[in-house]
C-alpha cells in the first residue's frame, strides 16, 4: 500500500469512527439511550436487525446504527440488504430511497508485507482497517419475495418468558436470589438479583439478569475482559456499557423489551466517548461477543420461541 493510499485509508477510518461517535455521543446527551431504544414509538417489533438475504445478525456498532434508523424513519421491519442483494432477491431499491451506512472491520496483509516476510522470514503483520457500505431497509425496496421481511411480534407487556429462564439455568452461572441489589462479583463468581416480584415493572428482571450475566461473561474463565476497575473509573465505565448493551442484544434476540438502567452512569459513559472515538466501536463490538456467548447457551429452539411469542 503506497504513502498516500495508507494516509486516504487511515482519513477515512478516523472520520467513520468520529462520526458514528459523535452520534452517539448526541443521543446520550438528549437523555436516549442508543442500545435502549424507545420501541413504544417504534413501528418495528423487537429483535437484532439481520441481513434480509443472508439471515445474518449485524452485530456490534452496526446494530445501534440499524436501530436508531427504524426508529428514525419508521420502519416497520428489522431486516436491510444492500443494493446488489435486493437485485439478486429479484428485487430493487426504490428511486430516491437513502440507504443507512454501516460499518466493517477487519484486518489484511499488505503485499510488501508478505513480501518482505518472504525474504526476512517472522510473521507477517496485518493491517486493520474499516470500511463502510450502505444497506437498505427491505421497506425501501420493491418486489422482494415475502421471506425477505419476516419480523417479530411484540410481546405483551409484564410476561413471565420461559426461555429467558431456561438460558439463564443453562450458563449454569452461580446464581443467587435475594437481597435490594443486583451485582456480580469476579472474585468469586458469582451474581445476585433481587427477587421478581421486588422489580416494579417484573419484565426489568430479565434485563437485569442479563446485565450481570454480561459481566459474568467478562470472567478470565470466559472472554477475559478487564473488570478491574474501581467504581467511578474509566474503565469501570466501560464494563458498565459493556454489559448494559450486552444485556440489550440478548433481550432483543429472546423477544423482551429492553428497558433504561444504569441511567446514572451516563456523565462517565459521556466522558469514554468523547474521549476516545473508537471507545464505542469496542463496546459494542465486545457486548456482542458478550451476547453471542450467552445466547449460544439457549436449549436448541428457545431462541425462535422468542422470536415467536
Amino acid at each position: 500500500m503506497s504513502g498516500k493510499s495508507k494516509e486516504r485509508s487511515s482519513g477515512e477510518r478516523g472520520s467513520l469512527y468520529q462520526e458514528v461517535t459523535d452520534k452517539i455521543i448526541a443521543e446520550l446527551e438528549q437523555g436516549r439511550f442508543p442500545w435502549v431504544q424507545p420501541w413504544g414509538r417504534a413501528k418495528s417489533g423487537l429483535e437484532l436487525p439481520k441481513n434480509a438475504a443472508t439471515g445474518r445478525r449485524y452485530s456490534g456498532v452496526n446494530i445501534l446504527i440499524l436501530w436508531g434508523a427504524v426508529i428514525e424513519k419508521g420502519f416497520a421491519a428489522q431486516r436491510w440488504l444492500t443494493f446488489r442483494q435486493a437485485l439478486d432477491l429479484g428485487g430493487n431499491v426504490r428511486k430516491g430511497e437513502r440507504g443507512t451506512s454501516v460499518c466493517f472491520a477487519d484486518r489484511f496483509i499488505p503485499k510488501a508485507e508478505l513480501e518482505r516476510v518472504q525474504k526476512e522470514g517472522g510473521e507477517p503483520e496485518a493491517v486493520p482497517f474499516l470500511k463502510r457500505f450502505t444497506v437498505f431497509n427491505v421497506e425501501q425496496c420493491d418486489g422482494l419475495p415475502a421471506s425477505a421481511s419476516a419480523a417479530a411480534p411484540m410481546l405483551p407487556e409484564r410476561q413471565i418468558i420461559p426461555h429467558a429462564e431456561a438460558l439463564i439455568a443453562a450458563t449454569h452461572a452461580d446464581f443467587r436470589i435475594g437481597g435490594e441489589r443486583a451485582f456480580y462479583v469476579p472474585s468469586a463468581d458469582y451474581i445476585q438479583v433481587p427477587p421478581q416480584p421486588a422489580f416494579f415493572e417484573q419484565i426489568n428482571y430479565y434485563r437485569t439478569c442479563f446485565h450481570e450475566l454480561g459481566h459474568w461473561t467478562g470472567h478470565p474463565t470466559r472472554l477475559d475482559r478487564d473488570q478491574s476497575g474501581a467504581n467511578g473509573s474509566k474503565s469501570y465505565a466501560r464494563e458498565e456499557l459493556v454489559a448494559e448493551m450486552a444485556s440489550a442484544f440478548v433481550c432483543a434476540s429472546l423477544g423482551i423489551v429492553p428497558t433504561v438502567r444504569h441511567a446514572d452512569y451516563l456523565a462517565s459513559w459521556l466522558d469514554v466517548l468523547r474521549e476516545d472515538n473508537r471507545a464505542i466501536f469496542r463496546a459494542a463490538g465486545q457486548a456482542s461477543k458478550a451476547a453471542d456467548f450467552l445466547l449460544a447457551f439457549a436449549p436448541a429452539g428457545n431462541l425462535e420461541m422468542g422470536a415467536a411469542a
